[in-house]
């Protein structure tokens, strides 16, 4: 059984992007959808079978694209149509029921099990007309072994040059079946050499467990970020592995890990309670009926004090581990309340090799709660849904008796601070300001320290750069007095205030460089990362972020 990775909200690429775009941009896919669903109303308001009323919907469907190819005056753009018609029709549903055609098949692969045929590395590309550059390639992955590294740019693959090329395209060339070979022209970022290189590619999976490592003497820490095939398995031996070294108390670090396979959480709550014991209940279209999940091996350890972190981005299959061990009084959960995923998605075959992702059921954790957040079956008349009310939850008991709530995610605890961040920093980060910057840096630096010693100190260096580029480096108050100050022109009354409101502007108005320089502290742990990860790969970048982990180090003074 499969569950949704992401839960619509986390990944770098939803294979929702680009069907979105084909229902914006045509009224006559609208009218599709209409008749459509028109042809439903019709015969349900006949009272007629629901066999009966599909194969009524899908004959008028049929007849109608039938038609419009036949007399529709200009050519039709069937393929995009199609799309259409048929995201339009799940958009009736949840977010995480969609059709994926089979060209996007690999992204697929990639969302659910975090694996592709390809070299190994994230790349960039600053401009269509420009080259490919090796942004990030992965430790051990081919593109390291083929000696590629941060800042080779990449002029031709396989002969076609990459001059006129999106990203996207470049990256589809450089995937392919594990076993065949892709060869590059290569411009170094190290001398600027122009060379030839080959690689042979492999099928490249994305650890879930991306670090596994004491904190001190007693405490171990694990980062999870997915749920893919034998992460439960991994998860156990980095257990082992930590008490080995000492570990007398663990923490689960579960935030922002959008989900995954259900037998995976499953396995993962086996690890620390007794065999047999219920982690969850999956209901599906008869929901008198329940399949029940219990654990099925011989746990590693049941006693030993177990904390996991959580947030608003945690869901699916980590609110399902983090209920479950709530629900058995078996971990302390930290953090702030999880996003509210209680839905099971499986993958279904379709004709023409395409695949729909469809929710089959919600899960309940061992206490009777489904924390699903968001009736996606009761919609506004503006076709919206909203969150459930808390005033609309129910009280159940956990294992020891204590309470907790349904319809709303996984309530922790322990609450803890939420990190903030400036707008400047959502800015630099989402602008590619930072990104742009690293890439500088590392064309100018051979060498930086090992992780646990490195430190960003070139900060002057930064600003220079930044107050060059071209971004919204607004505060939040002066965003807010723009908005206000053309509110109050449109009403009309902004000229009998313009003393007030100029004088109230040059108080919060601050210049870039200024700006830049207030905010440095919560600038530099974000280039310091950036650059780690360059040198010593994603690793480093976990060893970095910890440094400056304001929640982790509140959650140590309180465990």
């Amino acid at each position: 059984m499969q569950e949704n990775y992401n839960a619509g909200l986390f990944s770098r690429k939803s294979v929702l992007g680009k069907i979105f775009v084909y229902l914006s941009t045509a009224m006559k896919k609208r009218i599709i959808l209409a008749v459509f669903l028109a042809a439903a109303m019709l015969g349900q308001a006949a009272g007629q079978s629901r066999a009966f009323r599909l194969g009524q919907w899908t004959e008028i469907g049929n007849a109608i694209l039938k038609e419009l190819n036949a007399s529709y005056v200009d050519s039709l753009p069937l393929e995009r149509m199609h799309q259409a018609g048929i995201q339009a029709m799940l958009e009736q549903l949840d977010p995480y029921t969609v059709y994926i055609p089979e060209e996007e098949n690999e992204d697929l692969q990639l969302m659910i099990a975090k694996t592709y045929g390809g070299i190994g590395a994230i790349i960039y590309k600053p401009e269509k007309d420009g080259n490919v550059i090796i942004n990030e390639p992965y430790a051990g992955s081919p593109a390291v072994r083929g000696g590629l590294q941060c800042g080779d740019e990449i002029i031709e693959i396989d002969g076609v040059s990459v001059k006129g090329l999106e990203t996207k395209e470049c990256s589809d060339r450089m995937k392919g079946k594990p076993g065949t070979t892709v060869r590059f022209k290569v411009k170094r970022v190290r001398g600027g050499a122009v060379e030839d290189v080959a690689i042979v590619r492999e099928r490249i999976h994305l650890p879930d467990i991306e670090y596994a490592q004491m904190l001190d003497d007693t405490t171990g820490y694990i980062l999870q970020t997915g749920f893919t095939d034998n992460v439960s398995g991994e998860l156990r031996n980095a257990v082992n592995r930590l008490k080995a070294k000492g570990m007398k108390r663990l923490i689960l670090d579960l935030r922002s890990n959008g989900g995954g396979l259900l037998h995976e959480a499953v396995g993962i709550v086996s690890l620390f309670v007794p065999k047999g014991s219920l982690v969850v209940t999956q209901k599906g279209k008869d929901s008198t009926k329940g399949l029940e999940y219990r654990t099925t091996l011989e746990p590693i350890d049941t006693s030993l004090p177990l904390y996991i972190l959580v947030n608003g981005a945690t869901a699916s299959s980590s609110e399902i581990v983090s209920g479950a061990l709530q629900d058995l009084d078996r971990a302390t959960i930290l953090g702030s309340r999880t996003y509210g995923k209680g839905l099971v998605q499986s993958i279904r075959p379709l004709p023409y090799n395409g695949q729909l992702k469809v929710t089959t059921a919600k899960y309940y954790t061992p206490s009777g709660r489904c924390v699903q957040a968001i009736d996606y079956s009761h919609r506004d008349k503006d076709g919206s849904v909203g969150h459930i009310p808390d005033s609309l939850t129910h009280e159940f008991k956990t294992a020891g008796g204590r309470i907790v709530r349904d319809g709303g995610g996984i309530t922790p605890d322990i609450e803890l601070t939420l990190p903030h961040y400036s707008r400047l920093v959502y800015a630099l980060v989402y602008g590619g300001i930072i990104e742009q910057y690293v890439l500088k840096y590392v064309r100018e630096h051979d060498s930086i320290p090992a992780a646990e010693d490195f430190r960003f100190t070139d900060y002057d260096d930064f600003v220079s750069f930044a107050k060059e580029k071209d971004f919204d480096y607004r505060s939040s108050a002066k965003t807010l007095f723009d908005q206000m100050r053309k509110e109050l022109e449109e009403d009309g009354v902004a000229d009998g205030m313009k003393s007030e409101l100029d004088a109230l502007e040059k108080a919060i108005e601050m210049d870039k460089e200024q700006f830049l320089r207030l905010k440095k502290d919560e600038i530099v742990p974000f280039i310091e990362e950036e650059i780690a990860v360059r040198y010593w790969y994603q690793e480093a970048g976990v060893k970095i972020r910890l440094r400056y982990d304001s929640q982790l180090k509140e959650a140590l003074g309180k465990i």
